[in-house]
C-alpha cells in the first residue's frame, strides 16, 4: 500500500497533518520530499516595475471606464 499524507516538522519530529488509516504498532517506510519553498514576496518584490513603460497606465484607465459605459443590455420595453 502506498500513499501520499501531508507532514510538518515540529522538535525534529514529523507531526501528520492528516489522519492515517493504519493499525498501532504498523511499521512503515518513510521518504522525505521536501515541498515547495515557503511562500514570501520576494518575487514580487523582484518583479517590481517589470512592466513598466510597456503599458500606458492612463489610456488604461481611460478605456476601462469608457468600456463601463457601454450599454450591454437591451433597452426595456414599456
Amino acid at each position: 500500500m502506498a500513499e501520499t499524507i501531508r507532514a510538518r516538522v515540529k522538535a525534529g519530529m514529523l507531526e501528520l497533518l492528516e489522519k492515517i488509516n493504519l493499525p498501532e504498532g504498523t511499521e512503515v517506510s518513510v521518504t522525505i520530499v521536501a515541498s515547495s519553498e515557503p511562500k514570501s514576496a520576494d518575487g514580487l518584490r523582484r518583479s517590481a516595475g517589470g512592466w513598466k513603460g510597456l503599458i500606458d497606465a492612463d489610456k488604461l484607465i481611460e478605456n476601462i471606464y469608457a468600456d463601463r459605459l457601454i450599454s450591454t443590455r437591451p433597452v426595456p420595453k414599456l
